[in-house]
């Protein structure tokens, strides 16, 4: 199973040019992120790499990167996002990371993890467009955490008979 797991404000905007501007800012979204890649394979993208010093604990940390890059020890490199996609078919992968990983994802995954976040940040990133290829299958109700009000969705791939056709 290939899931994605992100927090997204109400553009899709998923980061700045600093970073996530609501790191921090709450904490249940952190132990979300936790607890729900806590079992399974975590894959980021090279500059969502560069962000953390450390693997994350008790997972395999992959990182889609050029061939013969080196990476830190902990971090195992991934140069083709298709074949990874197809040696793990049997696995839970989580990918976490950035845009253009989402993007370039998004065509291979079974289920997003979302925290839709009801605010405007500014964001220069952004989380590609899903619901046409997507259901929101479960959502938790607003909760409000650092003045943020939000809410855990999860979403499944649409059969190709569920999307909505164009009314051109």
């Amino acid at each position: 199973m290939i899931r994605i797991i992100v927090a997204i404000e109400r553009s899709r905007g998923l980061a700045d040019d600093r970073g996530i501007p609501w790191q921090g800012r709450i904490p249940s979204d952190a132990r979300y992120f936790r607890d729900e890649t806590s079992s399974g394979i975590v894959l980021m993208g090279f500059r969502t790499y560069a962000e953390f010093e450390l693997p994350l604990h008790d997972r395999p940390n992959f990182v889609l990167a050029r061939p013969g890059s080196s990476l830190r020890p902990g971090f195992v490199a991934v140069p083709d996002l298709a074949g990874f996609f197809e040696e793990r078919s049997d696995e839970s992968v989580w990918v976490i990371g950035g845009a253009a990983l989402f993007a370039q994802s998004l065509p291979f995954v079974d289920e997003l993890y979302l925290t839709r976040l009801d605010a405007d940040f500014a964001c220069t990133k952004f989380f590609p467009p899903f619901e046409d290829r997507f259901r929101r299958e479960t959502g938790t109700g607003q909760q409000v955490e650092g003045g943020i009000p939000f809410d855990f969705e999860v979403w499944g791939r649409r059969a190709p008979e569920d999307r909505p056709t164009d009314p051109a």
